[in-house]
């Protein structure tokens, strides 16, 4: 190719491909390197045209200029460097590999023999086939966006609400979504989409990965795909398999034209984001891109065996962030989301990885002081998953003020207290309020902890009380796969009568799950489907199920589920009940304290019976939430049997009755019994409370 001819030493920054107008700069990291070549490819990125060593050489950044070239040039790297296993170096020229900061990746993933850097019968010897034809390439782009004047809506945590899902899954099977738009960015920026997000009240949709990814290997011989995502190899890159094409738009441009429609009507949007790990999997795994340019520099190798990786991430390797240009790589990703493509904030998986340095999780590692002085970065909103599979690994309550994390103690016990009966009042009360031991005695805010009954990853709240086991035989690993404690309820066992009361009582401890998220203390977090009673057929861990045992049904919606979340949510916002402090129990300037705890008789429990087995009916009294003008009652019955609640003096309007009985509507006079279904919970407001949580007209 006569371009090549002009080569030129360009410069060291930024990393990967820019095209300035007249030409493209290419820059890529490799300390052990001792050449690179830039590999030209036809626009198939099929076959290699020609190649060049990049001319220039500082500090570890090789770098060149093509003064000629234009976006949409097809572009790989070749590497000469060490192949030594053993040392940790596993450079390989015959394989092609993809530039870690590419914007465009070029090409359909097939696992072929030749993807691999080592001979697959001798592990310890370089492979020597060449891979150009199926390797993954990277497209030089340009981008121009209209953001037609776009703003963050910036919403405040105390009016937070969190919703969890799958770009794919969320429309795939939506009537009202037009055919060609469902199952892609596209589709959820739809009407039909937005308008169930805002009649839910969500604030903030939280997206399982949407950066490229590729499915194992193992799932590939089975069928199979990696439908979650969890296996990034373009960190710069929406995945083109959850665009439409429609408008003939880039799968980046669809991106941005759905953050825009969310953001418009009120949505905030957060990725699901996977730094901890990449799709190159072990020592046995394929070189496609990091494990090619500089192996040692990239991963975390095992200190006496450097032939093998450190595995926190369970996926077989672990990105090292130690390493300055491997920060530099996760704080670059970061920001293009933030800044060019406008996402308002970032979930992080095996978020402990992150912060893990030469002796385990430190919450002052290089990446959370990057994170704090980074003034675009700073102010989104960051959510840690606090745990991974290394050493010490469980880290819930250790990350730095401003992040928020996942509570999976506030998970465990509401499912406990609700399904199991096996949690007791004073650690039912605890997560209710914050989980002030976990997130207080270190400095942090109620609204750290992100408060949640299901996620992704387990049942679905419909299945969560209808399976005591887990079905999980079509992800064919014998049902070996996902967790196996904390399954279902006792009640409406598998094998039983499904009569009416069972259907009854799981009805009933569903919308006392999905009540206690809501008006808890903390950012409540929703997982898509659950509002509507969606069932993966008893599947806890359908990562590899695309299809419909993970879209949602929409023609199967429970209607009534979803009024009765979305009146939750107008309650949660009218009252204020997300508490930007914590209670203390003390008086405010009425007389009131903020927080009071009682028994069924309306007494305060007693010190000596909040851990005492099998009682769990208790009442939560609120002096006033920041939005009310009057007390607040939350009464609270996970019994099998009705019981009987004696309020405190006063006059009490009922807001919300979760087992939805007649007996509990309307007005009540303190000093009087109130019926207390079971499996349920009821609030009420004192006289003047002043809310208005009717529907909004259509």
């Amino acid at each position: 190719m006569e371009v090549l001819k002009s080569m030129r030493r360009g410069r060291a920054w930024p990393l990967g491909a820019h095209w300035d107008g007249a030409g493209v700069n290419f820059a890529v990291f490799s300390q052990v390197a001792q050449k690179v070549e830039l590999c030209l490819f036809d626009s198939t990125g099929r076959i290699e045209q020609s190649r060049t060593p990049l001319p220039g050489h500082s500090h570890d950044i090789w770098h060149g200029y093509l003064p000629a070239a234009r976006s949409g040039l097809v572009y790989g790297l070749r590497v000469h460097g060490p192949w030594r296993p053993d040392r940790g170096h596993r450079c390989n020229p015959n394989k092609v590999l993809l530039d870690p900061y590419a914007r465009e990746i070029v090409g359909d993933f097939a696992w072929h023999d030749e993807h691999f850097g080592a001979d697959l019968r001798h592990g310890r010897h370089m492979d020597n086939a060449d891979n150009a034809a199926v390797a993954l390439k990277a497209r030089v782009v340009a981008d121009d966006f209209d953001w037609r004047g776009d703003a963050p809506p910036d919403t405040p945590l105390a009016d937070s609400l969190l919703y969890e899902l799958h770009v794919r899954g969320f429309t795939k099977q939506h009537a009202g979504v037009p055919p060609e738009l469902r199952g892609t960015f596209a589709g959820l920026a739809s009407e039909t989409a937005i308008a169930h997000l805002r009649r839910l009240g969500v604030t903030a949709v939280n997206l399982l990965p949407v950066q490229q990814h590729l499915s194992e290997q193992r799932l590939a011989e089975l069928g199979l795909s990696n439908y979650w995502g969890y296996n990034t190899i373009g960190f710069f890159c929406p995945d083109p398999r959850l665009a439409s094409g429609a408008g003939a738009l880039s799968a980046r441009d669809e991106f941005r034209a759905m953050v825009r429609s969310l953001h418009r009507a009120g949505i905030e949007v957060i990725l699901d984001v996977v730094y901890n790990h990449t799709a190159e999997g072990n020592e046995h795994g394929p070189t496609l891109s990091f494990r090619g340019l500089d192996n040692s520099a990239y991963y975390r190798l095992q200190p006496h065996a450097r032939m093998h990786y450190e595995n926190a991430s369970g996926c077989g390797n672990t990105l090292d962030l130690r390493h300055p240009r491997v920060l530099q790589l996760v704080m670059d990703s970061l920001r293009y989301w933030a800044g060019e493509m406008h996402v308002d904030g970032f979930r992080f998986d095996l978020a402990p990885v992150l912060g893990r340095g030469d002796h385990g999780f430190d919450a002052r590692a290089a990446f959370f002081t990057a994170i704090a002085q980074d003034p675009l970065l700073a102010r989104l909103k960051l959510i840690a998953e606090p745990w991974d599979l290394g050493p010490d690994g469980y880290q819930l309550g250790a990350f730095p003020p401003g992040w928020l994390e996942w509570n999976d103690r506030f998970r465990d016990t509401m499912r406990a207290f609700w399904v199991h009966r096996s949690s007791t009042r004073g650690e039912f009360a605890l997560r209710l309020c914050g989980s002030s031991d976990i997130f207080q005695a270190r400095g942090r805010m109620p609204a750290a902890s992100i408060n949640y009954c299901v996620s992704h990853d387990g049942f679905t709240l419909a299945d969560l009380v209808s399976h005591q086991h887990k079905h999980n035989h079509a992800n064919r690993e014998d049902n070996r796969d996902g967790h196996s404690h904390n399954l279902s309820a006792n009640f409406g066992a598998e094998g039983a009568t499904d009569d009416a009361a069972i259907n009854e009582r799981r009805g009933r401890v569903k919308r006392a799950l999905l009540a206690t998220v809501l008006l808890a203390q903390g950012t409540p977090m929703l997982a898509a489907g659950d509002e509507m009673g969606h069932s993966q057929g008893g599947n806890n861990n359908p990562y590899c199920q695309d299809n419909a045992t993970t879209w949602l049904d929409w023609s199967r919606a429970d209607a009534g589920l979803i009024a009765y979340t979305a009146r939750l949510a107008r309650l949660r916002r009218a009252a204020g009940l997300h508490a930007e402090c914590w209670y203390d129990g003390l008086p405010d300037r009425h007389g009131l304290p903020d927080l009071s705890w009682l028994d069924a008789h309306g007494d305060v429990i007693a010190h000596d019976a909040w851990h005492v087995p099998d009682r769990h009916v208790l009442g939560c009294l609120m002096g006033r939430p920041a939005r009310c003008k009057a007390p607040l009652l939350l009464l609270i019955n996970s019994h099998d049997v009705a019981t009987e609640f004696s309020l405190p003096g006063g006059v009490w309007q009922v807001l919300l009755a979760s087992a939805d009985e007649p007996a509990a509507a309307g007005w009540h006079e303190g000093r009087r019994a109130l019926p207390l279904p079971a499996h349920s919970l009821v609030l009420l407001g004192a006289a003047g409370h002043d809310l208005d949580v009717a529907e909004p007209a259509a």
